[in-house]
């Protein structure tokens, strides 16, 4: 459990909370005693196994295509340095800390479940590399998503033998052995079983799974606290948001994202005009239909979340290590292969969030674009600009969220529907989950950029509306909002200057969660 700077790591698993702490806030981990003794128990089982003669896969074999030979003894600390060294593979650009972070915890959740067969001092040493802020240099490009994420997690597991790069404290790379040095770590040479039992896993692709349900739970909060802007520059109806008409079509995201719209919009006097001038009888899709394709997503997060809450519970490994029954004495217990590695379950959720992350920032920019239109924006000028024509006013940050709309659809693409197989076909399919977490990644920060032009043009709209006097009807939470943007440096109306510092400074609003903070100052907590 997370117990503020500390994390411990028991036999059964980990939250996501915890992942977020280790990841980002460098919290400590700590295994805890019942961890210790169920790995020493598992180790047991593998010392009683090398000693026989019969080969044992992981043990006393090679590995994948190779595991027909037998390796004798003598060979066996060779078998698993060579295993980690030839599967340190990865190229391309690093991967972010936070990631890395969250692969390595993960790994030794998965070193505490007493199911992998390494030596206390193999998970000690790995909390100790976390502790110590080491983070070991990880390629982009090496997993297949399949056996785990083998090359991101060889590159961590070279690092505990102190060989490869490592990022130390101070934020200097360095060979790892002299970077472990610095900080008090001393390396550990591997024994049987323990360098697959560190490659092994579906960690890679998890963290990133954990870290983006983190992210997008506040971005669909700041989602559905835009459309309410937008909605109310637009002069729209908030009656499509009353809890009776999500109540006969029970999803419950959907129920989420209009209940937040209405707490924005409460006390608004903007609302409800769609009938004055240039009357219509109901709003845009874009608009009217931003609780069911939001709170989509927010079911689609929910599933997502399902999953990785069982990943997390989860030991992976192959072969495992099945404890005796009880009595049996020390040793007892039985090694066996298995196929929980494929990343199958996470790389299907890592794709479906994707989708939702492109539809709502495709709804969010057709609801920018229709406030910039002055045919469709019931009284606001051209581009939201000051004198049209002289000045252009947003009209390319429209262009520049959708050319990020453009990209979301694109990361869209399930990477998990493709298999290249590998290990001369014994590794015949595979789930290419750790691409698909790559990618959600880009879309995660594309949409908060999506959301963000949005609420820089609804709020420049809503100050428009002001200075034109309505300004006394816009509802207080709007109000609030506008006047924290403005507070944070983000300019409002007035003539054309560079828009992209406007524009940067509005993602961060939206990214560090000040956006749904301003709006909450006056409506509570929102979903």
């Amino acid at each position: 459990m997370n117990m503020q700077s500390v994390v411990v790591v028991g036999p059964s698993g980990a939250e996501a909370d915890d992942v977020v702490a280790v990841a980002r806030a460098g919290a400590r981990v700590e295994l805890a005693p019942d961890a210790l003794a169920g790995i020493a128990a598992s180790r047991a089982v593998i010392e009683a196994l090398a000693a026989r003669p019969e080969p044992v896969y992981g043990v006393s074999t090679g590995f994948g295509a190779l595991a027909v030979r037998h390796i004798g003894p003598e060979l066996r600390v060779r078998l698993q340095r060579s295993l980690v060294r030839s599967h340190a593979a990865g190229m391309g650009p690093r991967v972010e800390r936070e990631v890395v972070r969250a692969l390595m915890f993960l790994r030794l959740k998965t070193l505490a479940s007493g199911r992998t067969g390494v030596r206390p001092v193999v998970a000690e040493t790995m909390a100790a590399v976390l502790n110590a802020g080491v983070t070991p240099v990880v390629r982009e490009y090496g997993s297949l998503g399949c056996s785990g994420d083998l090359a991101p997690l060889a590159h961590c597991a070279l690092v505990l033998m102190g060989e490869g790069e490592a990022e130390g404290p101070d934020g200097v790379v360095g060979p790892a052995g002299e970077v472990l040095a610095g900080c008090g770590v001393e390396p550990v040479v591997l024994r049987e079983k323990e360098g697959l039992a560190l490659i092994n896993g579906t960690d890679g692709m998890l963290g990133m799974l954990v870290l983006a349900c983190a992210d997008l739970a506040g971005l669909f909060t700041a989602a559905d606290v835009t459309a309410a802007l937008t909605l109310e520059a637009l002069l729209g109806t908030d009656r499509v948001l009353a809890a009776e008409l999500h109540a006969i079509r029970p999803h419950p995201g959907q129920a989420a994202s209009a209940e937040n719209m209405r707490r924005v919009l409460a006390g608004s006097g903007l609302t409800g005009h769609h009938q004055d001038e240039a009357p219509r009888v109901q709003d845009a899709y874009s608009v009217r239909c931003a609780p069911q394709v939001a709170g989509a997503g927010r079911d689609t997060l929910a599933h997502a979340r399902l999953v990785a809450e069982r990943e997390l519970a989860a030991a992976v490994d192959n072969p495992v290590v099945l404890l005796g029954e009880p009595g049996g004495g020390s040793g007892s217990g039985r090694v066996e292969s298995n196929g929980n590695f494929h990343g199958a379950p996470v790389g299907y959720v890592l794709d479906f969030l994707a989708i939702a992350v492109a539809d709502l920032g495709s709804i969010a920019e057709r609801r920018t674009d229709r406030l910039l239109d002055r045919n469709r924006s019931h009284g606001l000028p051209a581009f939201l600009a000051d004198d049209p024509g002289v000045d252009s006013g947003l009209m390319i940050a429209q262009y520049t969220q959708a050319a990020l709309v453009g990209e979301l659809k694109r990361l869209a693409v399930p990477a998990s529907v493709d298999s290249i197989p590998s290990s001369a076909m014994q590794e015949d399919h595979v789930s290419m989950g750790w691409s698909a977490a790559r990618k959600l990644r880009r879309a995660v920060d594309g949409l908060a950029r999506v959301i963000a032009v949005e609420m820089y043009a609804a709020t420049r709209a809503l100050e428009i509306r002001a200075a034109s006097g309505s300004g006394s009807r816009m509802a207080p939470a709007s109000r609030a909002v506008l006047a924290a943007v403005r507070q944070a440096g983000v300019a409002g109306a007035g003539p054309d200057r560079v828009l992209s510092p406007d524009l940067e400074a509005a993602y961060a609003f939206v990214r560090d969660g000040r956006l749904t903070r301003a709006a909450e100052t006056v409506t509570g907590p929102l979903a």
